[in-house]
């Protein structure tokens, strides 16, 4: 009965051990500034980087995240909805298709922003309100994609490109 009751004892501080280390784990990536890279078509590529992003908002905490995604070129296409397509020959594909969009929607409400590339929205006549799924002229779009993604990289962010 005595060593049943040690092994009891040894076992159960094993376990009180190691919940400051699982709590540990989860807290142990801090703050972080992180810019994901997308200027690719392929909806299944687009849809792996969404989830990726929300895996890292899942292990980092969304109050311990600053977490960007620039698109530019072909990776504007995440956010073009699929009626936009006909319009706008310099697309091959329209992502923003219901399934997209709540994927999108939940990631805006954690606290990611979507910055979008003004060169590319000019250049493919892209007509931000009525082409493209939830984007502000003043608050989501940046100068240009590639600047952005250095200006960042700059300020500190880690940059990924998924």
């Amino acid at each position: 009965m005595l060593l049943n009751s040690t092994k009891l004892f040894v076992l159960m501080l094993v376990g009180l051990m190691l919940i400051p280390v699982s709590s540990a784990f989860a807290e142990g990536y801090g703050k972080q500034k992180v810019v994901y890279h997308i200027n690719y078509d392929n909806p299944k590529k687009q849809g792996g980087a969404l989830r990726n992003v929300q895996n890292h908002i899942n292990a980092v905490g969304k109050e311990n995240l600053d977490l960007k995604i620039v698109l530019h070129g072909n990776g504007l296409s995440l956010l073009v909805r699929p009626e936009a397509l006909k319009r706008l020959p310099k697309f091959k594909h329209a992502n923003a298709d219901n399934k997209m969009v709540s994927k999108i929607d939940n990631l805006k409400d954690q606290g990611v922003a979507f910055e979008v590339c003004a060169n590319t929205v000019k250049g493919r006549k892209v007509d931000i309100y009525g082409d493209l799924h939830d984007v502000d002229e003043k608050k989501d779009i940046v100068p240009s994609g590639v600047a952005e993604l250095a200006h960042l990289q700059a300020q500190g962010y880690s940059y990924i490109k998924p």
